[in-house]
């Protein structure tokens, strides 16, 4: 018989881990306040999400009647490097003009080597990555491949780069149709191929100028990665946790930040800091 759990706290965002194999089941972690629950055995099993009516900022810890950068009080959202508009949009690093919010903060986080990346989630995309963020941001996407094509030295380039590729191939998952089931496999080597001779010429416009210490290309395998689902929606269903506080209901499976439930799907990651009540 299987151990009921009850967590009570502030909803961080699910994470990850993948073993080092082909074809590894991406195994998932719930996070609510202090404490951490593996969701994979709960897969199959009734389980039941509250949010208590409080959200309270990740930053500060001041209440707040809105989330904002999933997670931050509005203030905070104004104020802090990692909720400035240049994180959505990298291309756009005011770093160098000497405006950056925190220039240690970006430093760490922006002046830093970043991957281009190919991924195939609801269908081929580009996107780009901190190294160290391998392969978590892939499966936050519910990709099912990923390949690296390209390091770059600074976050603002890898978002240069982006912009080009993004001319010749989606940068967004659909959402949608990531949950209505799984996604068929291609062949990444022979697309990157097939992208990379399609933008040639506007990638040499970019970085005919840039030395190899600015970036490199990569010869890197493409990976997969499965997702612990017994059942996908016919009908997609999003719950939300403002207008309706309760989500109970068998858990059909898990993939990228969304729990697949029999009645709906959830976003955990956009309820970031809303105080909440989890019971299986």
């Amino acid at each position: 018989m299987q151990t009921p759990h009850v967590l009570t706290g502030h909803l961080a965002k699910l994470t990850t881990h993948i073993d080092a194999v082909p074809h590894a089941q991406v195994q998932y972690t719930l996070t609510v306040g202090d404490q951490e629950l593996h969701l994979n055995p709960l897969i199959g099993q009734t389980i039941r999400l509250e949010h208590l009516g409080q959200i309270n900022c990740s930053h500060c810890g001041r209440k707040t009647k809105k989330s904002y950068s999933q997670g931050y009080c509005f203030p905070c959202m104004q104020k802090l490097p990692q909720c400035d508009l240049c994180i959505m949009s990298p291309e756009r690093c005011h770093f160098d003009a000497g405006t950056c919010r925190d220039e240690a903060w970006g430093k760490a986080f922006c002046m830093q080597p970043h991957i281009v990346y190919l991924a195939n989630s609801s269908g081929l995309k580009v996107g780009i990555t901190r190294i160290n963020q391998m392969p978590t941001r892939w499966l936050d996407q519910g990709a099912s491949q990923a390949m690296p094509i390209m390091q770059v030295a600074t976050r603002k380039l890898s978002g240069d780069v982006e912009t080009v590729l993004k001319q010749y191939v989606a940068d967004k998952t659909n959402w949608r149709k990531l949950l209505q089931s799984d996604v068929q496999a291609i062949d990444m080597a022979q697309a990157a191929n097939l992208l990379l001779n399609e933008s040639e010429d506007d990638l040499e416009a970019l970085l005919g100028g840039l030395s190899h210490q600015d970036y490199q290309w990569l010869d890197t395998a493409a990976i997969s990665m499965r997702y612990p689902v017994l059942e996908y929606p016919t009908k997609i269903n999003s719950h939300n946790l403002d207008k309706e506080p309760v989500l109970e209901g068998k858990l059909m499976g898990i993939k990228g930040q969304y729990l697949i439930f029999d009645t709906a799907v959830i976003n955990v990651r956009k309820y970031s800091s809303y105080l909440v009540q989890f019971s299986s």
